[in-house]
């Protein structure tokens, strides 16, 4: 039973189908892991989301950042409708153009796909693999990355998750520690498992460079190179970098987003094997 792991899709659904044709997966034997960042930017959102909802138990998904600012666009659309019928003054909040997303959120089948969604996990650890869509905090083992990961999981699916989405947003704090609480605790881990590329010196995140290594400043270290980096059994499989490309991390980080949605490659990297299989990425007309 071959398990293969899909980079970001990013609503790219012909190309998610072309890989899927081309590695013949069969659902009934075949297991598929993606990286998050299923939605947005792409051309078929609906559509892909559909697709990998419609796998069941063949699928494993990870929560990427896309993922969640849609589900947080979303519930923020449902108090902005709310709070308009209820009175003339209420919250205003305007779709925005740049997100690609709301043929989801105006579907009739919206509901389920979007609490399906809600209900996935920030990491999935089976065996020697750790999947995760941005990386791992560096000063994280295994045990902690399930610990924290966790608890933004338990947020998300309470009953009060709206309040979790009212407060996802922003780049603080930048720095972890234990004695971290309530929002700010919850956003660091959200922001280091779904958004976190760059580290300064002290491992605190960078949040704003988001070009390949060749382009940063002196001062930053992607996440998997910091020297006080807890080093894991195994394999980190992640997305979210498509840049990386241009240089190969270190042993043991898979880095699975070949830029499918910038027109270069879909790719899925089979476990059992060791070997990549890739399609042609979106070409925008």
């Amino acid at each position: 039973m071959p398990t293969y792991a899909i980079g970001d899709i990013q609503g790219c659904k012909d190309e998610l189908e072309s890989l899927l044709e081309l590695i013949n997966f069969d659902s009934a034997k075949d297991m598929l892991w993606f990286a998050g960042d299923l939605v947005n930017r792409g051309p078929d959102s609906l559509g892909t989301l559909r697709l990998i909802h419609s796998l069941k138990d063949s699928a494993v998904v990870v929560l990427g950042n896309h993922d969640l600012h849609m589900l947080a666009v979303n519930e923020r659309l449902n108090v902005a409708a709310q709070n308009h019928s209820n009175t003339s003054h209420g919250e205003q909040f305007k779709r925005k153009s740049k997100d690609n997303f709301y043929s989801i959120l105006d579907a009739p089948d919206a509901e389920v796909l979007l609490d399906w969604l809600r209900f996935r996990p920030l990491v999935h650890v089976e065996d020697q693999y750790l999947l995760v869509h941005a990386g791992v905090y560096p000063l994280w083992d295994r045990k902690d990355v399930i610990q924290y990961a966790a608890e933004v999981e338990k947020a998300l699916r309470s009953d009060n998750y709206p309040d979790f989405f009212k407060h996802m947003y922003g780049n603080h704090p930048e720095k972890w520690s234990t004695s971290l609480i309530g929002n700010d605790r919850l956003r660091f881990i959200t922001n280091t498992l779904t958004r976190m590329r760059y580290c300064y010196p002290d491992n605190s995140l960078d949040m704003l460079c988001k070009g390949p290594i060749s382009e940063a400043s002196d001062n930053l270290t992607p996440w998997f190179n910091s020297k006080d980096r807890i080093k894991h059994q195994g394999y980190i499989l992640h997305g979210h970098w498509a840049s990386l490309m241009e240089k190969e991390p270190e042993q043991g980080i898979i880095s699975l987003d070949t830029g499918c949605v910038w027109g270069q490659q879909l790719s899925a990297w089979c476990l059992e094997e060791k070997r990549w299989y890739s399609v042609p990425g979106y070409q925008k007309q």
